[in-house]
């Protein structure tokens, strides 16, 4: 199931081959420092974050697909439900996608990375070392 791959990836800032590595610094959007530095490689599995250069300019079609979602959900429920005049619905909904920025700049660099990196089970395991006592030789030990 890709989807829920994604979705996790992304909420919880992990790397989207092996879902262990983190993708940005900090996992705050909100933080005054460094909310936007992104890692160069994945701490677990070694991807390389930015495939080449200029990568994660396609993230740009997919915060613009965000902020529309924004958009008409705030246009809908005032359609239905608010009935507000134009401008203070125009100053509700910049002042949301201004808040909203960091988490969907963040979101839409995570999405795109997982449209062309899939998770793969075999490098989430990768570091996993099991180690049973009766399959251990003495001399593997000591050397």
């Amino acid at each position: 199931m890709i989807i829920p791959e994604i979705i996790y990836s992304t909420a919880a800032n992990k790397c989207a081959r092996c879902h262990k590595g983190k993708i940005f610094e900090k996992n705050n959007p909100y933080s005054f420092k460094g909310p936007f530095e992104m890692r160069e490689f994945c701490s677990e599995c070694d991807l390389k974050y930015e495939r080449e250069p200029g990568f994660f300019y396609g993230a740009l079609y997919v915060s613009y697909a965000l902020m529309s979602g924004i958009f008409i959900i705030w246009f809908f429920t005032d359609l239905l439900w608010i009935h507000m005049e134009a401008v203070n619905l125009a100053i509700l909904v910049v002042s949301s996608m201004l808040v909203l920025f960091p988490v969907v700049f963040r979101s839409a660099r995570i999405i795109w990375l997982n449209f062309f990196i899939r998770y793969n089970k075999k490098y989430a395991e990768k570091n996993k070392v099991i180690l049973h006592p009766k399959l251990i030789d003495s001399k593997d030990v000591n050397n």
